[in-house]
């Protein structure tokens, strides 16, 4: 974990067990899926629904989680080549514009919610998947991907701060 991204660069690393987790169970729902579909001819209306819900909740938080752990992609053929002193401004600069561009993805993620959870009339009615199941998991990822793009702003924002105060010091 990058000693930059503070408290909340911890939290998002102890969470991530969590949605680990979740890929480890997504795999064990599509070998029972499999085994119930070929071998017991049973197949369920569920399998690939939760499988998808669960990679989705897992692929979002990878975001926030490359980010508290300071692994986010850079142009390193430039980065790699400036001093010190110049690459702290830089993850400052970077910080600093990835909390913006986050910002407006959570302003587009903030339409998403309330076309999947609020009907025409207010009223709350999620967006189901419209399967023979269909669960409410397109609204329930699209919140996530929402709460996920607030916390990446924050995130974005304590790096910039720290690299900031390191810079001074």
């Amino acid at each position: 974990m990058a000693p930059e991204a503070g408290l909340m660069g911890r939290l998002v690393d102890r969470a991530a067990y969590i949605f680990a987790a979740g890929i480890v169970i997504a795999a064990a729902i599509l070998l029972m899926e499999v085994f119930l579909r070929y071998i017991l001819n049973r197949p369920t209306i569920w399998a690939h629904e939760t499988t998808v819900f669960l990679c989705g909740l897992a692929f979002t938080f990878g975001g926030l989680y490359c980010t508290s752990r300071n692994s986010h992609i850079r142009v390193v053929l430039l980065y790699d080549w400036l001093p010190g002193g110049v690459r702290r401004v830089f993850n400052v600069i970077i910080s600093i514009v990835s909390a913006i561009a986050s910002a407006f993805f959570a302003y587009a993620a903030w339409h998403m919610v309330t076309r999947a959870v609020f009907a025409p009339s207010g009223g709350i009615r999620l967006e189901t998947t419209g399967s023979a199941w269909s669960p409410p998991t397109p609204a329930l990822i699209k919140i996530f991907v929402f709460v996920i793009m607030i916390l990446l702003v924050l995130q974005f924002l304590i790096l910039a701060v720290n690299y900031a105060r390191r810079a001074k010091g």
